[in-house]
């Protein structure tokens, strides 16, 4: 469904481009959240995963990285911490400066999980050529970029 404002044509296109992009990426995230186990989030999963291809990192690097608030990331380290996921480090010279890696649970969780979840976004992305894929990543990188 499209927008019903009845403004100028280009805020016509641009909310109607909006609202495709948005539900897109809703039904997308909705069917690639199906394969994640009860209780793991989207952002959850996010943090594992950068852990995994990055290594230990900095919460607010994290936070940076997954375009959260630090305060939004602390909550979600915090419950990945109580499920024995990850570890928290803190500099011992300035206790602000928090390292977050992965526990031995953390990474064998992360290793069997992530292939699963690459399956199903390449199945998502099926739909669309590989020239196709290349646009879409290149158009959603140029709006995400600008601002």
């Amino acid at each position: 469904m499209g927008t019903r404002h009845q403004g100028a044509i280009e805020e016509i296109n641009a909310l109607n481009a909006f609202i495709k992009l948005q539900r897109s990426a809703e039904s997308v995230s909705t069917r690639i959240h199906a394969v994640l186990p009860d209780g793991l989030t989207i952002t959850q999963f996010g943090v594992l995963e950068a852990l995994h291809h990055l290594g230990p990192l900095c919460q607010s690097e994290l936070a940076e990285k997954l375009l959260k608030s630090g305060g939004n990331l602390t909550l979600v380290v915090d419950n990945l911490e109580k499920a024995g996921f990850v570890l928290r480090d803190r500099d011992a010279s300035d206790r602000r400066f928090v390292v977050v890696r992965l526990t031995e649970k953390g990474s064998v969780f992360i290793d069997a999980l992530f292939p699963k979840v690459v399956a199903n976004v390449t199945r998502e992305m099926r739909a669309l050529s590989s020239t196709e894929l290349a646009d879409l990543g290149r158009l959603c990188k140029k709006i995400g970029l600008q601002g």
